[in-house]
């Protein structure tokens, strides 16, 4: 068998040296190859307690402290108290750290508390490195290698209970990139990345000392001012605007122009928690965006945006509890064959309920209710009602609006299906209206969607035509069924030429297309005439009866509305 190799040798191939600490005197002996461990570091240095403590970093007591946090001392047997620390020693700042894990145990003198140690040290610098390197992954974004959003938030956080504490003041700011999705769809995903990364870069060179930056989502940062005033936030993010915007983005693909939009928010005077300054300041951002790209916006007090939030929370709450309550119901606006004035169908228009008694109309719960995200549910409620309606009274034709969001709404989808098949024939009496801003959104989605309609027997009407641009030659590809002209235009054109010009010429020409006409908010009946003589095929308006609650085709005599002229 070969020697055994002394323990030393053993040790100092491991990068292992091990020492007796005598605390009473607080001398420390340790085996040869400490300079192994401790390399660059004069031996006196390690000669005691107090001397080695100079050395390490960053809690100079962290051997102390270790042995009076260990256990209590065994009451018999000797038996020593194990510890383990870890910490990093250099005997001048300019030096690399050295990491150390000091193994050892403490034993006990006559009053119970440590009065000798003996251990093993050795060097821990590659597994010092990896720790580091996962709590760094763990707190910061791996393209930019700045704070991820958790981090940024939390030092948000912080910096705010700092400028309570210390009376000052900072700012935060979300800066996005603008259009980064057409960067994306014209270069692909690494390019967008490339710019990201680049974006950071840029701000991060225009920092002071102190602010921290941090990617918030995909193409926004978080940024922390400290010990900023407002005019040092205007100044700031015209210097990050411009850094941003006066040179393009050099990336494989070739160069890239690209600008940031600002928005940001004062701390404290506007905001009291980092919640609250993210919110303001994704508010101002989006204004900001909404205005011009590349510009900035500060968080200012808005009485009149206030007081709509308030209602807007007021109105989200009442529509729930509508809904959870069936409060939701529709009325019935009968929608007449513009010569024999006998009804051709009715347009079913969402009411709300009130415990006064009285009820909110469309005009009033439909424009909240899409800014809300709530128009979904309300439109499946309408749905339900009107194919209950349907079903009830098989004479009867009813037309449902149903808002933009909904027509590419599988839960929809699934409703309408399923009611479809348990009230067999309903769907020929069905007309759903779409308005025009859907219909040129994306025509090919929109034509799977009328297709689909279709296929129950089911006819699709465009709302508020005239209001946009959808072209003749896009409701013959949609295969629309029915126009309702906007009656914005229909209103005035017993006073107005050019209104007159307008509708005569969308009736001419949607008759030779073969699609039927609607004329909405027909007033008095000299319009109702000119209309007639036109060729529109149907009116609804005042004239003929505004939206009723009550089913106008169960009355014992309905009559219908004469015809003059």
């Amino acid at each position: 068998m070969p020697p055994v190799p002394p323990a030393a040798s053993i040790l100092a191939s491991l990068g292992q040296a091990t020492f007796a600490w005598d605390l009473a005197s607080d001398a420390i002996a340790w085996s040869d190859n400490v300079a192994a461990v401790f390399p660059d570091i004069p031996v006196a240095a390690l000669a005691s307690g107090a001397e080695l403590a100079k050395l390490i970093e960053p809690s100079r007591s962290v051997r102390t402290d270790a042995l009076g946090q260990s256990a209590p001392a065994p009451v018999r047997g000797g038996e020593g108290v194990p510890y383990r620390i870890e910490y990093g020693v250099r005997a001048v700042t300019s030096a690399p750290v050295i990491w150390i894990e000091e193994t050892g145990c403490w034993f006990a003198g006559a009053d119970g508390r440590p009065a000798r140690v003996q251990g093993v040290v050795r060097i821990n610098n590659e597994r010092h490195a990896r720790d580091e390197q996962l709590l760094k992954l763990s707190r910061h974004d791996p393209l930019t290698n700045e704070l991820n959003r958790t981090h940024l938030i939390a030092s948000l956080a912080e910096t705010m209970e700092e400028c309570a504490r210390f009376r000052s003041s900072c700012a935060f700011m979300l800066i996005g990139i603008d259009h980064l999705a057409r960067v994306n769809d014209a270069f692909g995903f690494d390019v967008a990345d490339a710019v990201i990364a680049e974006v950071a870069k840029r701000i991060r060179a225009r920092l002071r000392s102190g602010d921290m930056l941090g990617r918030f989502s995909g193409n926004k940062f978080g940024l922390i001012l400290r010990n900023c005033t407002v005019d040092d936030t205007n100044v700031a993010a015209e210097r990050f605007l411009a850094a941003v915007r006066d040179e393009v983005v050099p990336t494989k693909s070739g160069p890239v122009s690209v600008t940031v939009s600002i928005g940001a928010v004062t701390i404290p005077r506007h905001a009291r928690s980092a919640e609250e300054a993210v919110n303001r300041a994704q508010e101002t951002l989006d204004a900001a965006k909404s205005r011009r790209a590349g510009s900035f916006a500060l968080w200012k007090p808005n009485v009149e945006r206030d007081a709509q939030r308030r209602v807007n929370i007021r109105v989200t709450d009442e529509i729930v509890t509508a809904l959870n309550e069936r409060r939701i119901v529709i009325g019935f606006e009968p929608v007449v064959d513009a010569r024999l004035r006998q009804p051709a169908f009715y347009e079913c228009l969402v009411r709300m309920e009130q415990d006064d008694g009285r009820a909110l109309l469309a005009p009033d719960i439909v424009p909240v209710a899409e800014r809300l995200g709530l128009i979904r549910l309300v439109d499946h409620r309408v749905l339900e009602l009107a194919i209950a309606e349907l079903a009830a009274a098989p004479g009867v034709q009813l037309s449902l609006n149903i808002s933009p969001d909904t027509t590419m709404d599988p839960d929809w989808w699934a409703t309408i299906e399923s009611l479809m098949r348990a009230h067999h024939g309903v769907g020929e009496r069905l007309i759903v209206e779409i308005t025009e801003t859907v219909a040129i959104q994306d025509i090919d989605d929109v034509r799977g969607f009328v297709t689909r309609l279709k296929n129950f027997g089911s006819r699709i009407a465009i709302d508020d035509f005239g209001a946009g641009y959808t072209s003749f030659r896009n409701l013959r590809k949609l295969g629309v069924d029915i126009v309702k002209i906007d009656g914005a235009f229909v209103q005035n054109i017993v006073r107005s030429a050019d209104d007159r010009a307008f509708v005569q010429t969308l009736i001419d020409l949607a008759r030779r297309l073969e699609i039927r006409t609607v004329a909405e908010w027909v007033q008095d009946e000299e319009a109702a005439v000119m209309l007639r003589e036109w060729g529109c095929d149907f009116i609804q308006g005042r004239l003929i009866g505004l939206a009723s609650p009550d089913r106008p085709w169960n009355a014992s005599a309905e009559k219908p509305v004469p015809a003059t002229g």
